[in-house]
């Protein structure tokens, strides 16, 4: 879930994937970021100086069960 927006100028040679990869560290997670974007076309390679919308995202909330009797750090 995003809890906000960067505002992202592109450059000539970028694609969702390299965006994706920049800013979520993971090349694969580029649909958010085109769907924050509806206006701009689904193409391979993005001209120099669209601004798009890049969703920050909520970092992860996993929890570790910890056995009994141990502290939470060990």
């Amino acid at each position: 879930m995003a809890t906000g927006y960067i505002e992202h100028i592109t450059a000539d040679g970028d694609r969702w994937d390299f965006l994706a990869w920049k800013y979520y560290g993971d090349p694969y997670a580029y649909e958010g970021i085109i769907r924050a974007n509806p206006e701009i076309p689904i193409i391979p390679i993005l001209p120099a100086g669209i601004r798009l919308l890049i969703p920050v995202l909520d970092p992860p909330t996993t929890t570790v069960p910890v056995p009994d009797g141990m502290p939470p750090w060990a």
